[in-house]
């Protein structure tokens, strides 16, 4: 399906796609660690050539000059999300199909399959209005905890302190870089490229305690675009 807009620099967008029929794309410690890498190493201008890179650390990797800001993402079982700011004309399509290309290829041969891994071309909801951006700070970072509650969205959770611990242990996302946890993942993020909802941790930390406690309730959200991936 053609989209109905067209990416614009300086722009937020929300990203995401799931395996094709729905199959489990991350099955592994291994296969989230190359797609997190990839989110750091496709972020240039330059070719992808893992195997000269696939033992450095980030912090020893010469990323170039970026394509786009990253401030969110999430991997799910059969799905991902990224939050991303244009920087430079076509760079999130880009971006995009580098990572899907060389995350594909890593699959494919880990797997002796052939074919697509992805459901068809990448999804993406423009984030253009303020309350929608800072709602995907929540959507995205909480996806992981249908993994140990399904319906908490629609009830709410009943042991926040358990979903808080699990988001904390859940290192496939981004959360754990807005609760000051230093790792090198940190490197991926271009926080000061997104708005600054958040003064400290404990700000984040309240935020995401209100969704956890209220779900899909927390704000008047009926009228933005809802991605419903599993």
């Amino acid at each position: 399906m053609e989209r109905k807009f067209q990416f614009e620099i300086d722009e937020y967008y929300h990203l995401y796609n799931r395996g094709t029929n729905k199959m489990l794309i991350f099955s592994d410690i291994l296969d989230k660690e190359r797609f997190i890498k990839l989110l750091f190493v496709c972020n240039n201008t330059k070719p992808v050539i893992f195997r000269t890179i696939q033992k450095k650390a980030l912090d020893k990797i010469d990323s170039g000059e970026t394509l786009v800001d990253i401030g969110l993402y999430c991997l799910m079982p059969n799905h991902f999300h990224l939050l991303v700011r244009e920087k430079v004309e076509n760079g999130i399509s880009l971006f995009v199909e580098k990572i899907a290309t060389a995350y594909s290829m890593y699959f494919n041969k880990k797997n002796e399959r052939t074919g697509g891994l992805f459901e068809g071309t990448f999804k993406a909801t423009h984030a253009n209005e303020d309350n929608y951006l800072k709602y995907l700070f929540a959507y995205i970072h909480l996806n992981p905890v249908k993994l140990i509650d399904s319906d908490w969205k629609e009830k709410g959770v009943s042991d926040i302190k358990k979903a808080k611990h699990f988001l904390e242990k859940y290192k496939y996302s981004s959360y754990l870089d807005y609760i000051d946890i230093k790792r090198p993942e940190n490197l991926i993020l271009n926080k000061s490229a997104f708005p600054e909802y958040f003064t400290n941790s404990q700000d984040f930390n309240d935020f995401i305690e209100d969704w956890l406690s209220y779900g899909d309730e927390n704000q008047p959200i009926q009228n933005y675009p809802r991605t419903v991936l599993g």
